[in-house]
């Protein structure tokens, strides 16, 4: 079954901005988070393909470290989440019994609990001390509860399956079942679900970031916008150093889009054919 066009077109922006920000901060001569490496407000040249900031930071290779490092913690993010909710997904829905309610019981706790004004708290509390570790263990606590939910209902409706019953009487252990019975139809989900565990990771740190919560030494997409947003960049002319990280973000997240939506369609269509 050939790639569509959604997804190739997916495919496409998510090379064009994973293989910049790992190439193009090699190349790097200065660190871009460093304030005063050069003049304030400068305009857009070849030197400054983006101009400078009020701060005296590149703009341009400022965006490329920013990408860069919201695509490595949203990855770090979405690899333990896809992880943690495969794994208590699958237990609970075949294994079923007190062990499906226990685990049921804290899923669904953390589904209800509105998790964004916990993570205001929490990054209030730690304001200035913010690690990037600590918003990835954040970000991973609330991250995987509801992709678990749904792998335990899709292994709900597997384990009942025919083929299950077959192998279980060949006399398969429970492990091998679920790597060999259950997991194949349920990793497509998955992968569509690490895509789109991405984007609430970037999604959620560039809202605390906008609002001063993240780790604003940084350079992230979030934390881009708020020192934007502070020194009033477009009230100063400053136009690149705003409009930047928010045509980023709206393309990188477009690329997230379409691969996910292009993939669950390639998948569906094999499932068909099959």
């Amino acid at each position: 079954m050939e790639m569509s066009f959604r997804l190739k077109v997916g495919i496409v922006i998510l090379a064009v901005f994973a293989l910049s920000s790992l190439i193009l901060p090699l190349v790097a001569h200065e660190n871009p988070s460093e304030q005063g490496s050069y003049p304030k407000n400068l305009p857009m040249s070849l030197e400054h393909p983006l101009g400078t900031n009020s701060m005296g930071q590149d703009i341009f290779w400022f965006l490329v470290f920013a990408v860069r490092n919201s695509l490595m913690l949203g990855a770090a993010v979405s690899a333990c989440t896809t992880i943690i909710s495969l794994v208590i997904g699958l237990a609970a829905g075949y294994t079923g019994g007190w062990v499906e309610r226990l685990i049921m019981l804290l899923v669904d706790s953390l589904i209800t609990i509105p998790s964004f004004p916990i993570l205001i708290v929490l990054g209030t509390l730690v304001r200035g001390k913010t690690s990037f570790l600590a918003i990835w263990a954040i970000l991973v606590v609330f991250g995987w509860a509801w992709n678990a939910r749904m792998v335990r209902s899709m292994a709900l409706s597997i384990r009942e399956r025919e083929f299950i019953s077959t192998a279980r009487f060949s006399g398969s252990g429970t492990l091998r079942i679920l790597v060999k019975e259950v997991f194949p139809y349920v990793y497509a989900y998955m992968v569509v679900g690490f895509i789109n565990s991405i984007l609430y990771a970037i999604n959620t740190e560039a809202a605390l970031a906008v609002i001063g919560l993240s780790k604003l030494e940084t350079p992230t997409l979030g934390t881009m916008v708020f020192w934007a947003l502070s020194y009033n960049a477009m009230f100063i002319g400053q136009y690149a150093w705003i409009i930047a990280p928010v045509v980023a973000t709206i393309l990188l997240f477009l690329g997230l889009f379409l691969t996910s939506t292009g993939y669950n369609e390639l998948f569906s269509s094999r499932r068909g054919r099959a």
